[in-house]
């Protein structure tokens, strides 16, 4: 099964910008800390990064009949994109929404995510360890998918008989 991971805006820049918010590490560090996590765990992982709004949307649509779930980090385009909540909404996939800092400590206009509505959860003001803890939830949702689904072919294969 494979995750995809799409990181948002400046999260290029993490290590570097707003240590006292973000923290020392890099995007670099958690990409592969999650890459050891899935591989430890049979799924497959994808990693994306853009600064651009239609980036985003694009790369969540190719997702639909790629991957079986989203890890998303909208970065500001958390509180502004009705385009990125409609592409999470249109894909129907699991998705989980991470922020390293938490939203509803900081300023005001960071207290809405538009894209909240429309995801699993969401891990908000755990540090880089919220990757770790988005990665522990999607594995646990995409199982139960796994394990539905054969059920419900045991199920049929019974009716059938």
């Amino acid at each position: 099964m494979k995750i995809t991971v799409i990181q948002g805006p400046n999260l290029n820049m993490l290590g570097t910008r707003e240590q006292n918010i973000y923290g020392p590490i890099k995007l670099e560090q958690i990409h592969s800390q999650m890459r050891d996590v899935a591989g430890q765990n049979g799924f497959e992982i994808e990693f994306f990064q853009s600064n651009l709004e239609g980036e985003i949307v694009d790369k969540i649509q190719e997702c639909f009949g790629d991957s079986h779930g989203i890890i998303i980090n909208p970065a500001a385009y958390t509180h502004t994109s009705v385009a990125i909540r409609d592409a999470i909404s249109a894909v129907n996939l699991p998705t989980i929404e991470v922020h390293i800092s938490n939203i509803y400590r900081r300023e005001e206009f960071r207290h809405k995510s538009m894209t909240a509505p429309v995801v699993a959860g969401q891990i908000t003001g755990f540090g880089p360890f919220g990757y770790h803890m988005a990665m522990v939830g999607m594995m646990q949702i995409l199982n139960e998918i796994k394990m539905a689904k054969a059920q419900q072919l045991e199920q049929a294969k019974k009716q059938q008989q």
